[in-house]
C-alpha cells in the first residue's frame, strides 16, 4: 500500500520509507501526485503544522497520507530553535549556519547547561478523512562542536541521552531507533499496520 508523505526533505522522506517499508507500506511523496505541493507553516506548535500539512495533502489526494513538524529545542536558549528550527534565523540560512549560532550561544556553558531534545509529531490522515497523531521525544545534550556527516538538519550538535556520538555520526539503523521522529513514526507504523 502507499502512503503519501507531506514532505520535499529527502532525509525525512528517507528515513520513513525505512520506518513503514516492514509495515509494507511504500512511502512517496505527496508532490508525486500533486507537483508543486506546499504548505506554509503558519502553527505555533508541531502539532498544528504537522496536521496543517497532513490536512492540506489529504485534500488534495484523498489517500493515507503522514506529515510531520519536528525540531530542536535547546533549554538553555527558551526551547529554541524549537517550531521555527527550519527557519531559525532566517528562511535562507543555511543548516551550518544555524549550528554555528547555537554553538557560539552555548560556547562558555558547561555540559549540564547544554540539555537539548529533538521533538517530532506525525499526523496520519486516512482515507476517509480520520485524523490520527503520535509524538516523539528524544532527550540529549548539545556537542561542544559539529560532527559527523550523516543525517541532516541538525543532527551534527545533537548527542542523544546515553551516548557520545551526534546522530550525525550514527549508522541510520541506530538514529531511527532513537530518534524522536524514529519513535513516533514507529507508532504510526504499527497502527498501519492494523490498516494494511
Amino acid at each position: 500500500m502507499t502512503l503519501l508523505v507531506a514532505s520535499r526533505n529527502p532525509g525525512k522522506l528517507e528515513e520513513m520509507a525505512r520506518l513503514l517499508g516492514p509495515a509494507g507500506w511504500r512511502v512517496r511523496p505527496v508532490e508525486d501526485e500533486v507537483p508543486g505541493f506546499d504548505v506554509e507553516e503558519t502553527g505555533e506548535t508541531f502539532e498544528e503544522n504537522s496536521l496543517l500539512k497532513a490536512r492540506a495533502a489529504w485534500e488534495k489526494t484523498g489517500g493515507w497520507v503522514m506529515a510531520d513538524d519536528s525540531g530542536l529545542e535547546v533549554e538553555e536558549l527558551g526551547n529554541e530553535p524549537g517550531v521555527r528550527s527550519a527557519r531559525y534565523l532566517r528562511p535562507d540560512a543555511t543548516f551550518p549556519e544555524r549550528w554555528e549560532h547555537i554553538l557560539g550561544k552555548l560556547a562558555d556553558l558547561p555540559d549540564d547547561r547544554r540539555a537539548a531534545r529533538f521533538r517530532c509529531v506525525v499526523s496520519l490522515v486516512g482515507p476517509e478523512g480520520d485524523e490520527h497523531r503520535f509524538d516523539g521525544t528524544c532527550p540529549g545534550t548539545i556537542a561542544r562542536e559539529a560532527r559527523g556527516s550523516g543525517g541532516f538538519g541538525y543532527d551534527p550538535v545533537f548527542v542523544p541521552e546515553g551516548y557520545e556520538q551526534t546522530f550525525a555520526e550514527m549508522e541510520p539503523a541506530l538514529k531511527d531507533r532513537l530518534s524522536h521522529r524514529g519513535i513516533a513514526v514507529r507508532e504510526a507504523a504499527e497502527f498501519l499496520a492494523e490498516q494494511a
